[in-house]
């Protein structure tokens, strides 16, 4: 039998649930609305699903309250696609941050959410050709720094851990796994994010300003990621693969 994808909406405003369950079903989708994140929760005790759609602003646990739930538990894999009613690029940062796999900003069209979901969908199951990351349970050093891909912790030489948000490892685990290699914003967002770059989309530069600051990486003169004037930006140093971490 084929797999008919499960999408869960969760939203406080019912008529966006309707709208956008029945839209989704009419395309082939199968479909689950609740209210808050409590239903959330109660549904996802039973019933697995494919994606999650999250809007942030409820009342009670707010959808990045929510968001950062699901990556700490058992459905940390579980797509997440936000809805916000907020047009602001650092409300964005936050939710990816949380672990959010993309956003789309209110009002919108079900068209385009329906297409947001399909590429979300395929970025879990398929990486673009010639740009696979590597597998997970890895040590990876570069410079004066190791990650470890299984505990997702980034090392300095002394071994003092460096706290990372979910973007920003997704962001430092695509540089390392193309170091030395220039990637353009939509190549950075379409393996970090699941979607294409828009022309106002800053979020990509917004992310590696960020991880610059916990590689202590002079953005004036950085030694780490650098910028490629109108292509992108190029992880300069090479990486040493020392294999499973202890």
């Amino acid at each position: 039998m084929e797999h008919v994808d499960h999408i869960l909406i969760v939203d406080d405003d019912r008529e966006i649930r309707e709208l956008v369950g029945n839209y989704l079903k009419k395309n082939g989708l199968r479909t689950t609305v609740v209210a808050d994140g409590r239903q959330m929760r109660s549904f996802l005790e039973s019933t697995p699903v494919d994606l999650i759609v999250l809007d942030i602003m409820m009342p009670g646990d707010d959808g990045l309250v929510l968001c950062r739930e699901l990556r700490a538990g058992k459905h940390k894999a579980t797509p997440v696609l936000m809805l916000t009613a907020r047009n602001d690029e650092t409300d964005r940062i936050i939710g990816l941050e949380m672990g959010a796999d993309d956003y789309l900003v209110k009002p919108f069209a079900a068209r385009e959410l329906l297409a947001r979901i399909n590429a979300v969908l395929r970025r879990t199951r398929m990486l673009p050709p010639n740009l696979v990351i590597t597998e997970s349970g890895r040590l990876l050093r570069f410079g004066r720094w190791r990650l470890d891909t299984s505990a997702r912790h980034l090392l300095d030489e002394d071994g003092t851990m460096v706290a990372l948000s979910g973007a920003e490892y997704r962001l430092l685990r695509v540089f390392l796994d193309h170091p030395q290699r220039v990637l353009n914003r939509d190549q950075l967002l379409n393996l970090t994010q699941g979607r294409d770059a828009d022309l106002f989309d800053r979020s990509i530069d917004l992310l590696v300003s960020r991880l610059r600051q916990r590689l202590l990486d002079d953005a004036r003169e950085p030694a780490y990621i650098k910028t490629v004037r109108s292509e992108g930006y190029v992880f300069s140093l090479p990486v040493e693969v020392l294999g499973a971490p202890s």
